[in-house]
């Protein structure tokens, strides 16, 4: 049993590490990779690419960072032989939390690193136009790893009062409500953050035109993140009595992390090619941008209806 324990124990603290590191690796030599093909296409501007190719790859280490700290908190927590096997087992919603957004966020988030370095090559007087929205977007998509930081935080605390499986259950549902809902909408972003950069290269005098449409196109993409944090702070906060409700916890997170999938990344896909439409023609900004926020509104119904019925079951589970 203790080697059971200690087993499932490393193993979390070396996977909230180990994850997160390969794919902000990945991330990073993408970025790099990219930055140095601009300034080869465009030499005199390789101040302005090796600076937004070193901030991108700052904002990309972050989920590096988060992954190793949660592992010095769980290595230097709660004692080993303090711990009980249904602690262990909850412990495994922390690898959720944090393994599932920083996995993906580690790589796409170099999308928008690596198509602002391509627009500069092309715009390199409006290097510092692309590389100031480069900054605020990648912040952006960096908030679901924070978000997963934090219910991980939540599940460490009462992981130690898990005596049944159920509570186990409970909090690996948690743990995956926000891990799996981070998915699609990280992807959404990135993909329009990365056609956002890249229509700031085609055409400069769009600008004005872009900003609104940018902002508000990223907040309705991020919405079902949202969601899967409120069911994740929701089923952190309930009970779960019996290895039933530990499974329709499970039920719910499922349900909401899988709804934000798809809704995630197709809002994101239909924000960025209204993005390109208007920096090709900004005259058209009326009516790309209200046929896009429409149909972008549309799409997270879909998230909504997730979130509806991951309500009722863990209400009437």
């Amino acid at each position: 049993m203790i080697a059971l324990i200690e087993f499932l124990h490393y193993i979390t603290i070396a996977l909230a590490v180990g994850i997160n590191s390969v794919a902000v690796g990945i991330g990073e030599g993408l970025a790099t990779k990219t930055a140095l093909e601009a300034m080869d296409i465009q030499p005199q501007a390789k101040s302005e690419i090796q600076t937004v190719a070193i901030m991108g790859m700052a904002l990309i280490e972050t989920a590096a960072i988060l992954g190793v700290a949660v592992s010095i908190i769980l290595l230097f927590g709660t004692p080993i032989e303090h711990k009980t096997l249904y602690f262990s087992i909850a412990e495994i919603g922390i690898v959720f939390a944090t393994c599932l957004p920083g996995f993906v966020i580690g790589m796409v988030s170099a999308w928008p690193a690596q198509s602002s370095a391509l627009a500069i090559a092309r715009q390199p007087f409006s290097a510092r136009v692309i590389m100031r929205f480069m900054l605020i977007s990648q912040s952006i998509i960096q908030t679901p790893v924070i978000f997963g930081f934090i219910v991980a935080m939540f599940i460490k605390t009462q992981a130690v009062h898990a005596t049944n499986i159920g509570e186990s259950l409970r909090l690996i549902a948690s743990g995956l409500s926000i891990g799996l809902g981070c998915i699609g909408p990280a992807i959404g972003m990135a993909w329009f953050s990365k056609t956002a950069c890249a229509s700031f290269g085609i055409n400069k005098q769009a600008y004005s035109k872009l900003m609104p449409f940018i902002f508000i196109s990223q907040a309705i993409i991020e919405t079902p993140i949202i969601f899967s944090l409120v069911i994740a702070l929701i089923i952190s906060s309930s009970t779960a009595s019996s290895d039933l409700q530990g499974i329709g916890f499970l039920a719910a997170a499922l349900c909401i992390g899988l709804g934000t999938i798809g809704v995630g990344i197709s809002s994101g896909r239909t924000a960025a090619a209204a993005c390109k439409q208007i920096a090709r023609d900004p005259n058209n900004y009326s009516t790309v941008s209200k046929l896009s926020l429409f149909a972008q509104g549309l799409i997270d119904t879909n998230a909504i209806y997730a979130l509806l019925i991951s309500f009722i079951i863990i209400l009437f589970r």
